[in-house]
């Protein structure tokens, strides 16, 4: 029988690559994907003084230019655009061998997570009622192509994930493969607290605010409502000793949960891709699957590594704990020491009637076959 949650996931909490020295003329940053995080994340590290070049890479090359040509207008940097398809691992293998960027931003996915969301169809709500991780095979096989690259070609700069890294990371991290931190999730319901502490005169407790999150309980937050029946709520800790007030995470006004809270996991990443670039920059935040863990964590960014910032009281062991319980309510029960992800009795029900295949067991190697049929499921081309 396969094992799974490893204790493996507590040892990669100390374990983040090192990037090389920043050039003293700034950093080479690319950029593999242009949908709207992408873009987003292009005009937000446009003409920073931390980079020297954007090299911003997807398979379409008419829009690409254009895109290159307006991010370059809005800043002083250099910015190029290279057509990469991120589908053929060899292409990709060429883009970094030529390349050699000092961190790479992968914001890449085969289907948008807003095209669900968006529908109102009876098996689009089937599948939103079987959580998020049904349409994993729409976020790992890029990544993991991008990974196979990284891998090949030895390169040592960081790579951070915008591809749900709370699942896609552990996964990965499993086939040696993990990126060495994702961004959003964790950091946009810090990023909410911060804003209702601001707002209430509390600025001064910011810095010392630690976040531990799970994707699953974003829209919750978003929406300003607490998860239903008993599945976790994230957990906020306030102060040097941890301060529990857990209440903040839901106390700010509702937000549109619509394409456009795509700013936040940007404006929440953008400083930890800074922080990683610079040497000399330290950053305390919370980012998800740092070091292929499964879930978000406080985090210290600092000397070009990310490594975990529990506050006091909360053990390793605790958090893992947290986020298995919290995975659920995406409708993933367990992840084997193989990567194989096995969903949960709710995902498997709420599929049943339409097409139960899509929560059969999924192993890493299978998700191009799953994204086929999860494709001829929503009925797209």
């Amino acid at each position: 029988m396969t094992k799974h949650h490893s204790s493996d996931d507590a040892s990669r909490a100390a374990a983040s690559p090192t990037i090389p020295t920043r050039k003293d003329d700034g950093a080479r940053v690319l950029i593999l994907g242009l949908g709207d995080v992408g873009r987003r994340f292009a005009f937000g590290l446009a003409g920073r003084p931390e980079i020297r070049e954007l090299v911003l890479a997807s398979r379409n090359e008419a829009d690409g230019r254009l895109l290159a040509a307006l991010v370059a207008a809005c800043g002083d940097g250099l910015v190029r655009f290279v057509r990469a398809d991120a589908e053929r691992p060899a292409e990709l293998e060429a883009l970094l061998r030529r390349e050699r960027p000092d961190l790479v931003l992968h914001c890449a996915s085969s289907l948008s997570p807003w095209l669900v969301p968006g529908r109102t169809d009876a098996r689009a709500a089937a599948l939103l009622a079987a959580g998020f991780a049904t349409q994993l095979p729409a976020q790992l096989p890029l990544l993991t192509n991008l990974m196979r690259a990284v891998r090949e070609t030895g390169l040592e700069a960081p790579v951070v994930g915008a591809s749900f890294p709370d699942l896609t990371h552990p996964i990965l991290a499993r086939l040696g493969l993990a990126p060495t931190v994702g961004i959003g999730n964790a950091g946009m319901v810090r990023a909410r607290v911060a804003a209702v502490l601001r707002a209430a005169g509390r600025e001064a407790e910011i810095p010392h605010l630690r976040v531990l999150a799970h994707h699953s309980q974003l829209i919750p937050v978003v929406r300003a409502e607490k998860p239903a029946g008993d599945a976790p709520s994230p957990r906020v800790y306030l102060g040097p000793e941890g301060r529990r007030e857990d209440a903040l995470a839901f106390a700010g006004p509702p937000l549109p949960s619509r394409r456009q809270l795509n700013a936040l996991p940007v404006a929440s990443g953008l400083p930890a891709v800074l922080a990683l670039l610079d040497p000399e920059r330290r950053l305390r935040t919370s980012l998800p699957g740092p070091a292929g863990m499964p879930g978000g964590y406080p985090v210290l960014v600092a000397s070009g590594r990310v490594t975990l910032d529990l506050p006091p009281g909360l053990e390793l062991d605790e958090a893992l704990d947290f986020q298995r319980r919290s995975a659920r309510s995406d409708g993933v029960e367990r992840i084997d020491d193989d990567g194989t992800v096995h969903f949960t009795a709710a995902a498997r029900a709420a599929l049943e009637p339409f097409d139960p295949r899509l929560t059969e067991p999924l192993e890493p190697a299978r998700t191009p076959e799953r994204l086929a049929l999860l494709r001829a499921y929503l009925e797209l081309r």
